[in-house]
């Protein structure tokens, strides 16, 4: 099994002193990787800038422009989270390429699967707007261009990260090639992906929220996996799924309380792997999004390389939620009676 990754430097020049979504977070994941040996046993895909023709396929040209003008013209802010550097411009259109090159290598077989190791992060980001710390859409144009110059026909987008992907779902909900599957606490910030948000017109049905509050834990995650996302990809039948992975699930993280543990980040990702190997000839790439506690962060993401590259081993360094899981029972019923699983 080979596993990908892209990488770029320009990644920790887009920062800002006190904001959480900093370089330190991307430093502290190749610190980690490099220390466990798992970044020699991966291979780099080169990293370049993509073009503004190629964000205009799912971003307003006017939007492209203006992150570029803010950034040649010193910084400033998207909205009041998303910041903008004189370098923000080169990482992001850096993120965005790179997420798409890493896909189409693993489509070309080049590589089997991958992980994006990019910065800022997407899935927020709108067709007109930046917001809640991302700027371009790396996963959607990942999945744009592999139907476009791969001829893919269907791609699943599983989004874990603790917010909801209200970038994504806009950029995929009347498309019914696109699956997208988001499991986020709510209600929270940005306040979308209500169950009843399910895709509209010719999309209807291949939008999948499941909007979840405090403390759901690693028993509600494989229940909910088990139960409902794993049924809704196979039934989709995708050549291609990409992965929306943020670790702010995690129960110590600072700006969220959905009480994950690194196990149960763990058995999401093999999980997600091991569906890819059912479905897609385990065509899989995970794409960076949030985690702002950075050893959690960092063995995250180095656990979920694991489950790439076939491994069954993780590193648990902070243990466990000691808040009990509650009872889903009723609520996956509903779920599953809405998508008529």
């Amino acid at each position: 099994m080979t596993t990908g990754y892209v990488y770029d430097p320009i990644f920790l020049k887009h920062t800002k002193r006190g904001h959480p979504e900093g370089a330190s977070r991307l430093e502290a994941i190749m610190a980690e990787l490099e220390a466990t040996g798992l970044l020699s046993a991966l291979q780099r895909i080169p990293s370049r800038a993509a073009t503004p023709d190629e964000l205009s396929l799912i971003h307003d040209p006017m939007y492209i422009a203006e992150v570029k003008a803010k950034s040649q013209s010193g910084g400033g802010y998207l909205d009041m989270d998303t910041y903008v550097t004189p370098d923000t411009y080169a990482a992001a259109t850096t993120a965005a390429a790179g997420t798409v090159d890493l896909t189409l290598a693993a489509l070309d077989g080049v590589v089997d699967n991958g992980f994006a190791l990019v910065r800022p992060p997407g899935h927020h980001a709108l067709y007109f707007q930046g917001m809640g710390f991302c700027v371009f859409n790396n996963i959607v144009l990942a999945a744009k261009v592999a139907q476009k110059e791969r001829g893919i026909e269907r791609v699943a987008i599983v989004d874990f990260d603790v917010h909801h992907g209200n970038g994504t779902q806009p950029m995929t909900e009347v498309d019914p090639t696109i699956l997208f599957v988001s499991t986020h606490q709510y209600p929270f910030y940005p306040g979308t992906g209500g169950v009843e948000e399910i895709g509209r017109r010719a999309g209807a049905g291949f939008t999948v929220n499941l909007p979840l509050r405090v403390g759901v834990g690693d028993a509600g995650f494989m229940a909910l996996y088990s139960e409902i996302v794993v049924p809704v990809v196979r039934r989709f039948e995708p050549q291609l799924i990409l992965v929306s992975a943020g670790y702010d699930a995690h129960w110590s993280d600072p700006l969220a309380s959905l009480g994950l543990s690194l196990a149960g980040y763990t058995w999401i990702s093999q999980t997600l792997a091991g569906l890819a190997a059912d479905v897609c000839d385990g065509k899989i790439v995970f794409v960076l999004e949030g985690g702002y506690n950075l050893p959690v962060l960092s063995a995250g993401v180095a656990n979920s390389i694991r489950a790439l590259m076939g491994r069954d081993d993780m590193a648990d360094p902070i243990g466990p939620s000691q808040q009990e899981s509650p009872d889903l029972t009723g609520y996956i019923a509903q779920v599953k009676s809405i998508h008529r699983l």
